[in-house]
Parts: structure tokens; sequence; C-alpha cells
């Protein structure tokens, strides 16, 4: 049960995030990092408000649910037609960055932080997505070169579920879930079937002509194939995050007008369900944890996974490319780890492998530092390319 001071410092904070939005909107505030720290503020480690533990059921199953939603939305932006279009920069940005940043993630892990290399990997494909709602200020702002907002994205959009079965099989790999060789490679080959059958079997429903739907219900809808896909999966044991992924894909390919509708509604959703985990997060975080328990070693680790890891990775993957150098170092600096790797982070720490904590430890402080970094610089940079312009409009 969810307790009644989790869903009031919830309401506290959704109430001020809503508040002071348009100003956040124009600095360096932030409703991620508002609600990453009311959680660490208000959790056990400091005022002792919110009593939340990694073996919480509310830690999993919200994990879980925000997950699923975010790959169902992220799919959605992911429209075969959408992904022809100005597709060179987010290809090399997904194609070479995402595995570059993963490998050069795991160098770090096991050489800086002395993980195994099983381990070492599998921070690297947590860590390897990024999301720009850590990053608003770039990829909401007219000022900013639209390449570059279409570039950040588009990535962020993919690289989700782009990262998502690696993080599965090395899971399984180091004995972080019950499926494994042939097992898995059904759950997740069932996954992919849900979330092409499922959508596209209530789309052609949806096209019957003795059945159609009211205009200001059609978002339900889209939420109704998302209910569906979810219930199949847990019946069948399909993958449901590749379902959800491969879902809002086929939505976005076979029902554009169904995606409009949905477009501002889900995202709403969604963006609740990430800031309960993000504030969740935020109070499995403790100072003890954050500077006791983790060593010299793993912030050495954490740093240089923010300023080498992406940079280097993006520096080789736009070689040779049309994007301009300013453009560039901001691609290269905005690789914000995001709500994905939140969740994937608090799976792995679920997931009772030998090294959990530890891996969850590298990860926490990887994200933390992240979303204090590019959330406070993201503004700022924006900035100067609204200063960029500034002397074409004289």
């Amino acid at each position: 049960m969810m307790s009644a001071s989790l869903v009031l410092v919830f309401a506290v904070l959704l109430m001020i995030a809503v508040l002071v939005s348009e100003r956040a909107h124009r600095t360096v505030l932030s409703t991620a990092v508002l609600f990453l720290l009311g959680g660490f503020v208000l959790g056990d480690g400091v005022l002792g408000v919110l009593h939340i533990g990694p073996g919480d059921p509310i830690v999993g199953g919200l994990a879980e649910l925000a997950l699923f939603s975010v790959l169902f939305t992220d799919g959605m932006r992911a429209g075969v037609s959408d992904l022809r279009r100005a597709w060179r920069l987010p290809g090399r940005a997904l194609l070479l960055g995402l595995p570059i940043t993963l490998v050069l993630t795991a160098l770090l892990a096991h050489f800086v932080a002395g993980l195994p290399w099983l381990e070492s990997f599998l921070i690297g494909a947590v860590l390897a997505p990024t999301d720009p709602v850590f990053a608003a200020a770039i990829v909401g702002r007219e000022e900013v070169p639209a390449r570059l907002r279409h570039l950040l994205n588009v990535e962020s959009g993919l690289n989700d579920g782009l990262a998502l079965p690696i993080v599965l099989v090395l899971l399984a790999f180091t004995g972080g879930t019950d499926a494994h060789g042939w097992q898995l490679a059904e759950e997740l080959g069932l996954g992919i079937v849900v979330g092409i059958v499922v959508p596209y079997g209530v789309l052609l429903l949806e096209r019957l002509p003795f059945l159609q739907a009211a205009r200001s219900l059609q978002p339900l809808l889209a939420v109704s194939i998302g209910l569906l896909v979810l219930a199949i999966c847990y019946a069948t044991h399909a993958n449901l995050f590749l379902a959800a992924f491969t879902a809002g894909v086929t939505v976005a390919t076979a029902g554009r007008g169904l995606r409009h509708e949905f477009e501002q509604f889900g995202e709403l959703i969604t963006e609740l369900i990430k800031l309960a985990a993000i504030m969740v997060f935020g109070a499995l975080i403790t100072p003890a944890f954050l500077f006791g328990e983790i060593p010299l070693a793993g912030w050495i680790f954490a740093v240089l996974a923010i300023v080498a890891a992406r940079p280097a990775a993006l520096f080789v993957s736009f070689l040779g490319s049309a994007l301009g150098r300013r453009e560039q170092l901001a691609a290269m600096w905005f690789g914000p780890k995001g709500f994905a790797s939140v969740v994937y982070g608090l799976i792995v720490l679920e997931s009772g492998i030998g090294l959990a904590d530890q891996v969850f430890h590298l990860i926490a402080l990887v994200i933390v530092l992240s979303i204090l970094a590019h959330s406070s610089t993201d503004v700022l940079i924006a900035r100067q390319f609204d200063e960029q312009r500034a002397p074409t409009k004289q």
C-alpha cells in the first residue's frame, strides 16, 4: 500500500513544481531536480518523513510502471516515417555514439571503479541512454538550432529502447533474472510480437464503420492499447518493456492521428509517474550513501562517466558531419543520464545479483551528478545560442 506521507509529499512537490514552472523555464531551476532533492531531504537520511527502503514493493512496482509508460511514449515519437526524415545526425548518435558510450563507461567502471567485466558492461548499458527532460532548455527553446533539438529529441526517444535488450541480457548473465538463453530470447521476441499485434488489432477495430471513438475520448484509446499490452505481457510473461516500446512505435507508424491525440495527455501521465519515481529514487539516497559508502574511486568514475565517456563517443560519431562546432559541443555535453537510467538502476538494485548494491551506488551517483550538472547548465548554454543569433537580427 502507498503510504499517506508518500502521497502528501508528492502532492506538495507537484504543486510547488507547477507554481514555479514558468520561472524554472527561464532559470537553472529544474522540476526533476526539485523532486530529486525533495525525496533526498524528506527521506530517512535527512528529515525522515519518507520511509522507503530498497526492498519496499513501491520501489520495484513504481519503477516497472514508470519505465513501461516512458518506453510507450518514447516509441510514440519514433514512427517509421519520422525516422526517414533527418535521420543522419540522430543515426550517428544512436548507432555509433550509444555503443561507444557504453563501452567507454564499461572500461571506466572496470579500470577505475574495479568492477568485474560483466557488471562493468551492465553499468555501461544502464548509463548509456540520455534524457532531455534534465536539459529541457536545450530542446524546448527556439533560439537553439532546430537540428540540434531534433538530434537530442530523436536520440533520447530511441536510446532507452535500444539499450533495454542489452541491460536485460547482461542482467541474465549476471544472475539477475530467472530467464536465461532461449527463455530470455522467447520473452524478448514475444514482447515484440505483442507490441505489434495488439496495437494493429485495436487500430483495425477503430476503422470499422460501426465503431468510432468520440474525439474527446481518442486519447483513452491509446491508453487502452497500453493497458492491453501490459496485461497480456503479465499473462504471457512477454517482456513488457520491449513490448511497450514496440507498441509505441506501432501506434506512431499505423495510427498517426491517434498518436497526435494522445501526445499531450499521454506525456502528462508519463511525466507524473516519472516524477514520482524520481522522488522515490531521491529518498533512497542518503548522505551516508553518497559520502560514506562510495569510495574515492567511485567518485572519479562518476565524474569521468559524465565528462569523458559521452563527449568522446559523440566526438567520434560526428567526425565528418555537417554539425557546427558549437552545436557539436552542446550535443557532446548534453547527454544527461536520464529517467531510463534511474529505473534501470532500480531494477538492478531489485535483481539480487551479487554486486547489486555496489553497482546501484555507482549508477545513482552518476545520475545525481548528471542531473545537477546538466539541469544547471542548459539555460546558460541555450543563451549562448541566442547571443550568437543576435547580430543577425540587427
